[in-house]
């Protein structure tokens, strides 16, 4: 079916073409996109979260943390195609209660969706070519500290894409560099992994030990957040030149 209005930028066409190089990344999965996907999802505590590009007719799942069979979805049924509509973070908090009425209500309730928030992915020319989104099957909402967190994510994501379009020809860079990410955030999922079971073995969240492990798990967040935009950082700084 034709694409609503309503879900069309102003600047689609331009987008489109930002978005393109990404494209060439291709569906192979890759070890350290899988890693941020379940480091996301891990840092948020929900069973789901996508690295979306959204192209002209259909939103592709470039990561696939937690939503079985679903690689590719036409445009107007993802909710990934309203957070790209503006700049700040998109959120529902019960989609039962507020359903998204941009795209079709009803694929969110097939899926068992509820909660919903997605940052966009923007170039550094600003255009959004896709989203960092944590999805929930029960109602939720995020702090502002956990709405800094995504945001912060989401750019490191679209630094690692940046990355690896520009490293695709360099082939040994990009093996050292990956290897590095994927370490460090294999690193710290170990943590909070292990943070959140002793946590969840608490009579209740409010005792001292399960504020401890809260409060650690909140410092993880921050140092993992912290070394992965260092290490795209110094990445971007170092070893790429502009893209030909």
């Amino acid at each position: 079916m034709p694409l609503p209005d309503s879900l069309l930028p102003a600047n689609d066409a331009s987008r489109l073409q930002a978005l393109a190089p990404y494209l060439t990344l291709g569906t192979a999965p890759d070890p350290v996109f899988t890693e941020m996907g379940r480091l996301t999802a891990k840092l948020f505590a929900v069973p789901i979260a996508l690295v979306s590009l959204v192209e002209k007719d259909s939103v592709w799942f470039k990561v696939n943390e937690g939503l079985t069979g679903q690689e590719r979805v036409a445009r107007h049924e993802s909710m990934c195609s309203v957070a790209i509509l503006q700049e700040e973070t998109t959120l529902y908090e019960d989609l039962q209660k507020q359903p998204c009425h941009l795209t079709d209500p009803q694929v969110a309730e097939t899926l068992h969706l509820r909660f919903y928030a997605g940052h966009p992915l923007l170039t550094a020319e600003g255009h959004a070519i896709g989203t960092l989104c944590v999805i929930d099957r029960q109602p939720s909402t995020l702090s502002l500290p956990e709405l800094k967190r995504l945001q912060a994510l989401a750019t490191i994501v679209m630094k690692m894409l940046d990355l690896r379009v520009r490293m695709q020809k360099q082939s040994e860079q990009v093996n050292a560099l990956w290897l590095g990410l994927y370490l460090q955030m294999e690193e710290s999922l170990n943590r909070l992994t292990t943070l959140r079971d002793l946590a969840s073995w608490e009579e209740n969240s409010h005792t001292a030990a399960a504020l401890g492990y809260q409060q650690s798990i909140e410092e993880e967040a921050d140092r993992i957040l912290r070394v992965l935009d260092e290490q795209t950082t110094a990445a971007l700084a170092a070893y790429l030149g502009p893209r030909t």
